[in-house]
């Protein structure tokens, strides 16, 4: 899968964009564990044209992540075309690597995203999302791509017609989400419609299928029943960032990775830690990884008091003791359980 001059390979697997989970280090981490290419977290257009710091933090990215793809969000045309620029020289701007692709957030179903019109709720403004869609590609030298979802609700599903508006404003890849904004997460993401904006004859664009990509055999039914050029794994990463190796490894040879166990789960766990605490420092790099550690060892029996003690340590000498009494304790357990925080 090609998008404008960067290469994936066949079948690739993409880490899906997703606000305080794929920051830098989890970003690592996954790219390690073989994604094919990961997003930045939601930046904020309005953020960046006043030049917020975090705003502007959420660009920094490094050669190590390549390729990459910083998402923007917004329902301003002049904003979004100022990000874009911005985006696009994110390696000057906020340092490191930049970006390969600029990515624009018409997905994210959230009320404080959505409800101001921008992310997912584009999809009531399906004509200003195709402006300012047109506006960024003629903005930047970046390739463009956009997330997007189904429709707004039940009876507005307009993927199908929009996906052609979107190719023609010169968009080099489209990742579709199978759920409407109304949904948000429930329910089981409907790939029917994205099979049909990939078997449409005027479509010639590559097609990400995003939704309910839980395990290695989803993932290969998305490809084979319905056609995608790549799909795009999100909350099922959160907790099990091996699932990018899982689903590669299927997609090669059609057998499945034995579970990672828990000594090897202490291994990525504190990977992830020393590369939070390098990039953050010791308080916000510990205070963000609270989210990670304990799903890492979702399914433990007796862990509760363990976690406990991962979610409310302040010092990285106790945090890194506390992953290696885990090692020392569950390191022989069988540990098959693969829900992560989100359930799915």
């Amino acid at each position: 899968m090609n998008i404008g001059p960067l290469d994936l390979g066949t079948r690739p697997v993409l880490l899906a964009p997703m606000e305080d989970v794929t920051d830098a280090s989890f970003r690592r981490i996954c790219k390690e564990c073989g994604a094919d290419m990961v997003y930045t977290e939601f930046v904020p257009s309005e953020g960046l044209i006043r030049d917020a710091d975090k705003a502007i933090a959420k660009m920094v990215t490094s050669d190590a992540e390549a390729p990459i793809a910083i998402q923007i969000y917004g329902h301003d045309p002049e904003a979004m075309v100022r990000a874009a620029r911005m985006a696009d020289e994110a390696d000057r701007i906020a340092g490191g690597h930049g970006c390969d692709i600029i990515d624009i957030n018409f997905g994210c179903p959230v009320s404080k995203i959505a409800g101001r019109g921008a992310g997912s709720g584009m999809m009531r403004e399906p004509d200003k999302m195709v402006r300012i869609t047109q506006m960024i590609v003629d903005a930047v030298h970046k390739p463009v791509t956009v997330k997007t979802r189904l429709g707004w609700d039940d009876h507005s599903k307009i993927i199908v017609e929009l996906a052609e508006r979107l190719q023609d404003t010169g968009i080099q890849a489209l990742t579709i989400h199978g759920r409407t904004r109304c949904q948000m997460y429930k329910g089981e993401a409907d790939w029917t419609l994205i099979g049909k904006v990939k078997e449409n004859p005027r479509m010639h664009i590559p097609i990400i299928g995003n939704g309910d990509i839980t395990s290695a055999q989803k993932a290969a039914e998305a490809f084979d029943r319905w056609g995608v050029d790549g799909i795009m794994v999100g909350r099922a990463s959160f907790g099990h960032p091996w699932i990018f190796r899982e689903i590669k490894h299927f997609l090669s040879t059609g057998e499945e990775l034995p579970p990672l166990g828990v000594a090897q789960r202490v291994d990525l766990a504190e990977r992830h830690l020393q590369l939070s605490l390098d990039l953050k420092g010791p308080v916000r790099g510990i205070y963000e990884m609270r989210r990670h550690l304990s799903c890492y060892f979702k399914g433990l029996p007796g862990f509760k008091e363990t976690r406990i003690k991962l979610v409310t340590t302040t010092e990285p000498e106790i945090l890194f003791a506390t992953l290696e009494e885990i090692r020392q304790r569950w390191g022989d357990v069988p540990l098959t359980e693969t829900a992560n925080v989100y359930g799915v």
